[in-house]
């Protein structure tokens, strides 16, 4: 029995329980890094275009409706994790018939969460468009740009959850392609209806959910027909309490914490904001940057997440903490070259987004001291792969919210107290946090680790 599941396993192009641990590691990182590129750079072009043909007034309702769209993304792919790891585990133990359970809870499940969602965030949509404190002169565009973007969560949530499923399955190429047709789209209705038809904020959220729907049904229509190890029927689409309960027990702590973060990160703009316009669009700027060197940091938290969940559920643990040890290994490095570029070049990378020196001068002293959060954040994001892979994601939860509530927080709005001349201060509460998150990842780490070590010896006497 277990050589016919050791040569399934071969069969299978996206075992993740076999091979190079390095090279599997990056081999699923980098599809992951390309979708989560595309989805930054289609953002990005959605605000370059509506500057381009319409005014201040709508290229800030486009930034605002989009800073709550994203918030509601992470949530959701916070949720769509548990089925990434659930899934996961069931491939590595070779059960297809809990994999295709896993599925077909998933598929009902979020269908009526984003339903729910759709329409609860659609009736609370000025409510939410003041809770942002959105200019007068921009309310009607921002509240019409959501009000599109809260019909489109369905499509959203359809994505997500899809992406999650092959992840789990151990192929991050497809999902890749999903996004790139999003990208495309998106990109060419940007141009079709803000530009040539001069609709504005609204052209560019109908373009937007426009090119997420269309990734979304030739998704569904791949995870129909492709074989990712296991066959999914009709039947197989049931509600299972059992299943939910474990998927959400994943699930629920991360979406929970990607959350709060983005809160976080809100309370951090508008702490910048109150120090005035030069501080507020340096600021703003050094997000845009930090977002793009997140990236990689992001990308092998989902690849250490979904090997250490197969590799968990195939019995094989030494495995997936020799995939966390590469892990670490290559985020640290990235993150040391990006803290060093920025204490010598930061103004290089703010230069690019504005020619106002006073704003290049207080963005670069921001970024200087922010960029060694993309190594302490690494550690804690791989660390944070692996436990939600081992189905202890409240550990991710835990250090998340000590980081926000202990330092990050409080320590952008003290250092914009004492130091109101100059952002550099500033701009450690950010790695400061990560280093107490990533030192709670490494405490509970070893606990668990020697805790295992101790039932291993106790199992042999």
């Amino acid at each position: 029995m277990t050589n016919a599941l050791e040569e399934k396993k071969m069969a299978n192009p996206n075992n993740l329980t076999t091979g190079n641990e390095a090279k599997t590691l990056i081999k699923f990182a980098m599809p992951y890094l390309l979708a989560c590129f595309m989805q930054t750079f289609y953002g990005m072009v959605d605000l370059f275009v509506v500057g381009l043909y319409n005014t201040s007034s709508t290229t800030t309702a486009v930034s605002i409706g989009s800073q709550v769209t994203h918030m509601i993304t992470v949530i959701i792919a916070g949720f769509a994790m548990g089925t990434t790891v659930k899934i996961g585990r069931t491939i590595g133990a070779g059960d297809d018939k809990e994999a295709k359970k896993a599925v077909g809870n998933t598929a009902l499940f979020f269908c009526v969460f984003a339903i729910m969602m759709a329409v609860i965030l659609f009736v609370l949509t000025n409510e939410i468009t003041k809770i942002m404190l959105t200019p007068v002169e921009a309310f009607d565009e921002t509240a019409a740009y959501l009000r599109i973007c809260f019909i489109g969560v369905p499509f959203i949530t359809m994505y997500n959850v899809i992406s999650s499923i092959f992840r789990g399955a151990g192929d991050s190429k497809s999902p890749m392609y999903f996004v790139g047709v999003a990208c495309v789209v998106n990109v060419a209705l940007d141009f079709l209806l803000v530009g040539a038809c001069g609709m504005g904020a609204t052209g560019a959220a109908v373009a937007t959910i426009i090119g997420q729907a269309m990734s979304s049904i030739i998704g569904l229509v791949v995870l129909l027909k492709k074989d990712l190890g296991f066959k999914i029927s009709i039947k197989d689409i049931k509600i299972n309490g059992d299943v939910i309960k474990e998927i959400l027990s994943v699930g629920t702590p991360i979406a929970i914490q990607d959350g709060l973060i983005q809160v976080a990160f809100i309370v951090i703009t508008v702490i910048a904001n109150s120090r005035g316009l030069i501080a507020a669009s340096g600021v703003g700027i050094t997000e845009k940057i930090i977002g793009f060197m997140f990236l990689v940091p992001s990308a092998f938290l989902s690849a250490i997440s979904a090997i250490t969940a197969q590799n968990m559920g195939a019995g094989k643990p030494e495995r997936a903490r020799k995939t966390l040890k590469y892990g670490l290994i290559i985020v640290v490095c990235y993150g040391f070259f990006c803290a060093l570029y920025n204490q010598f070049l930061p103004d290089t990378l703010i230069g690019i987004f504005t020619r106002d020196e006073a704003v290049v001068a207080a963005g670069a002293l921001y970024l200087m001291s922010y960029s060694f959060d993309v190594m302490f954040a690494g550690i804690h994001f791989c660390f944070s792969g692996y436990f939600c892979g081992d189905r202890k994601s409240i550990i991710s939860f835990i250090h998340n919210i000590a980081s926000i509530i202990l330092i990050r927080i409080p320590g952008a709005y003290l250092a914009s107290i004492w130091y109101p001349e100059s952002l550099y201060p500033m701009g450690w509460a950010a790695p400061l946090g990560s280093i107490l998150s990533a030192l709670i990842c490494i405490v509970f780490y070893v606990v668990i680790r020697n805790r295992e070590k101790r039932q291993v010896a106790s199992g042999n006497d």
